[in-house]
Parts: C-alpha cells; structure tokens; sequence
C-alpha cells in the first residue's frame, strides 16, 4: 500500500458528538493520505433538512472526491471498492445503522458482515461513527435499542481498527493507534 510521510492506518476509526467535527477529521486524513479520495454516503434524503446536509458535505468535499451512495450493503461496497490506490471515507455509520435498524433487517449480522470485510479490505478505509451513549437513557424503547446497538457497532469497529480517534469540541484525542504502526 502507498504510504505517506506519517503512518496511514488500513483501518481508521473516527468517532464523536454530533457536530463534533469528526467528518472534517476523515476528510483531512483522507486527503493527507495522497490516494484518490472516495467517499462513501450511507444518508438518504427524506427531508429538505437532509437534503441540504447531504449538499453541504458535498460541497465541503469537492471535486477530487469520488462518490459511492450506499444506504444499506456497507459490507459489499468495502470488499468490493477498496484498494491500495484509494482511500475510502464512510461517513456515517451511525446513519448506517439507522437505515440497517429501520429497514428491519437483522443489525446483528450487518455488524457481524461489516466486521468481516473489514478485516479483509484492500485498501485503506476511514469511518466515521457517532459516540451516542454519552447522554441520559432515551425514553422510548427503539431509541433504546439504536443507542445499544450503537454503542455495540462502535465496540466491534474499534476492536478491528488500526487507529480510533475521539473527536470532542474539534479536538482529536488519539485512543488507539497513533503515529506509528500498531504492534503486531
């Protein structure tokens, strides 16, 4: 795999509050990385709301960046699209779970697949994940349920992950990993 001057992990997790700046962290990562940068959207736009969001990230992006929208079959993208000569950005995970959750599928075994073609990528990979499990406990028994299996998701990717990365009010707090390779 190209490498650039500081060490670029296979795996690179990044979590955080919303609005936390952790997207703008994989961006800047992925961009560092010298690879052709490639994002991979896992929203759906069933609002003005999010349609603007989706907008405004595009935006922030540019045009060097390659898209993949990809709301469900997270696990398929990742085997089949990475590769030593790009770098893929998952933005989010949490909306991920979300379509994966509310589409009634089985979230166990999405964790479980998603887990597994991330040990086998060909390429460089950074994901993004909201940290959710901060808060109070939500009052109903699906926000309940989404914040487990959340917190749950961002166990297993960061058991997987070569670098995990807590990002608080813009700040990057480096919880595993770091600059130099991980043991092995």
């Amino acid at each position: 795999m190209p490498t650039s001057p500081r060490f670029s992990p296979l795996r690179d997790f990044v979590l955080g509050g919303a609005r936390s700046g952790k997207t703008g962290v994989a961006l800047a990562r992925a961009e560092a990385s010298g690879l052709a940068p490639v994002m991979v959207a896992t929203a759906q736009a069933y609002d003005t709301e999010m349609e603007a969001r989706i907008a405004a990230h595009r935006a922030e992006r540019g045009a060097a960046w390659g898209l993949i929208e990809e709301p469900l079959d997270l696990a398929r993208v990742l085997r089949e699209e990475a590769s030593e000569a790009r770098i893929l950005v998952v933005d989010c995970l949490t909306l991920w779970l979300t379509n994966t959750l509310l589409g009634e599928r089985d979230t166990e075994a999405a964790i479980a697949e998603l887990a597994a073609a991330l040990a086998v990528i060909g390429g460089p990979v950074v994901l993004v994940s909201n940290e959710v499990g901060l808060g109070i406990v939500p009052e109903n028994a699906l926000a309940r349920r989404f914040r487990d299996l959340q917190g749950r998701l961002n166990r297993v990717i960061a058991a997987g992950a070569d670098r995990v990365t807590l990002v608080v009010a813009g700040l990057e707090m480096v919880v595993k990993g770091g600059d130099s390779p991980p043991p092995r």
